[in-house]
Formats: C-alpha cells, sequence, structure tokens
C-alpha cells in the first residue's frame, strides 16, 4: 500500500472515532439536561395539582358558607321585626 493510502485511512479512522466520542459526550449533555427540565416540569405540576386541590376543596365549601349566610340573614331580619314591634 502506499503512503497515501495508508494516511487516509488512519486519518479516516481517527476521524470516526472523534466522532462516536463527541456524539456520546453531547448525547450525555443533552440526557442531564432533559431530567434537570423533567425534575422541574415534575415540580411544577406538583404544585398546581396542590394548588387545584385547594380551589376545588374551596368550591366544595362555598355552597355551604352561602347557605350558613341566608340562615344568618333571616335570623337578623327576625330579630329587626322584634326589635320595631
Amino acid at each position: 500500500m502506499s503512503d497515501a493510502i495508508t494516511v487516509a485511512l488512519i486519518t479516516a479512522a481517527a476521524t470516526i472515532i472523534a466522532v462516536v466520542i463527541q456524539n456520546r459526550v453531547t448525547q450525555a449533555k443533552v440526557s442531564a439536561e432533559l431530567e434537570k427540565h423533567q425534575a422541574v416540569t415534575d415540580t411544577k405540576l406538583d404544585e398546581l395539582t396542590r394548588e387545584v386541590r385547594e380551589h376545588n376543596n374551596f368550591a366544595r365549601r362555598m355552597p355551604v358558607v352561602e347557605e350558613q349566610i341566608k340562615v344568618v340573614n333571616h335570623r337578623l331580619a327576625d330579630l329587626e321585626r322584634k326589635v320595631e314591634t
């Protein structure tokens, strides 16, 4: 084999090895970044879930409070009528 072919094969092999190593490093970085973003998304989702549950609890209690306010208003009206007479 001529020297030119040997140099070309060595250069090609070195280039392929460098590209494979670079791809693995890049893939590791992307994977780590993706995991970080997934952790942030999970945290935000947990917080949003907590807020929704809190709101739902409030929404369930609101009709009870409204009914109690109606009762109090009727009692006040009855007391005001008694005072007027």
